[in-house]
């Protein structure tokens, strides 16, 4: 099972991004999905997460400003960011806890790459 991020970039102050990220390979089904971002010197944070159903979270510092959804037939999930501000700068990951067909009674999680985004004042 691998995850595909991409669409990250460099944005100036109050622009948008939109995240995108697949999941493919020996997939039965995908459970929660989520996205966190690590920024340079800090740890890695959970910014929002979907379960299969479309039920969303998120961290305080963006709310109101990103949206998270899937496409659950793609086995993909997005992040909308708006109003983007400096310190949204980081690398974001996404993750995903999936079934897989040959391990039907277990649960692994996998990560993307990353990718960058960087919003200038």
């Amino acid at each position: 099972v691998q995850l595909q991020a991409s669409g990250g970039g460099l944005v100036q102050a109050g622009g948008s991004l939109r995240l995108s990220c697949a999941a493919s390979g020996s997939i039965f089904r995908v459970n929660d999905m989520a996205w966190y971002r690590q920024a340079p010197g800090k740890q890695r944070e959970l910014v929002a997460t979907i379960t299969s159903d479309g039920n969303a979270n998120y961290v305080d510092s963006v709310k109101g400003r990103f949206t998270i959804s899937r496409d659950n037939a793609k086995n993909t999930v997005y992040l909308q960011m708006n109003d983007l501000k400096p310190e949204d700068t980081a690398v974001y990951y996404c993750n995903a806890r999936v079934v897989r067909i040959t391990a039907p009674s277990l649960l692994f999680t996998y990560w993307g790459q990353g990718t960058q985004v960087t919003v200038s004042s």
